[in-house]
């Protein structure tokens, strides 16, 4: 090979990188990046004392009864998504990170549920699923129940919250009757 053909190729490969160098110069001018005023993703959880107690808030919540009259268990299904995650909801359904939800209303709290290995904590609750038991669980699950294995946060949203409950309480062969509230 002679030193022509040499400084041809050598030629042709700084050409081909001063090709990419303005091609990137250039894609960089036309498309450049916007950058969020503050990193990093928004979390939402309620604020705590250093004691891990809830600090009390200046609004005091809606009954979950008055709430589950205008609830749509249709709504609930959708804002439910977030649970399949860790939990099935159909007729018999396997057990995942957590049960199976289908007729956990009225059902006993840390027994059953096709074999699920519940936490000692939820073991020693007793008792069984009410709503306004689900409720209090599903707005702050270690709240409710400390030591839970549950690491989801709750679903802070009183609305949202009685959507999913109304979706629950619709997983059933025979739904029980939703609570009314006291006039």
């Amino acid at each position: 090979m002679d030193s022509f053909e040499l400084n041809k190729i050598i030629g042709a490969v700084l050409a081909s990188c001063l090709v990419l160098l303005v091609t990137s110069f250039t894609a960089n001018a036309l498309f450049a990046p916007k950058l969020p005023q503050k990193p990093g993703f928004a979390i939402e959880a309620k604020e705590t004392t250093e004691g891990g107690a809830k600090e009390a808030g200046p609004e005091k919540a809606e009954p979950i009864e008055k709430l589950l009259q205008t609830a749509s268990a249709e709504k609930g299904q959708a804002a439910a998504k977030v649970c399949q995650t860790c939990h099935t909801f159909e007729k018999g359904g396997a057990n995942r990170v957590g049960p199976n939800l289908y007729g956990i209303v009225g059902d006993h709290k840390g027994e059953g549920r096709g074999g699920f290995n519940f936490s000692a904590a939820m073991k020693a609750k007793g008792g069984t699923w009410s709503i306004d038991d689900l409720n209090q669980f599903i707005a702050n699950p270690k709240g409710f129940v400390p030591g839970t294995a549950m690491g989801f946060a709750g679903i802070q949203k009183d609305s949202q919250r009685a959507d999913v409950l109304a979706y629950l309480n619709s997983l059933s062969d025979s739904p029980a009757p939703l609570p009314t509230a006291a006039k």
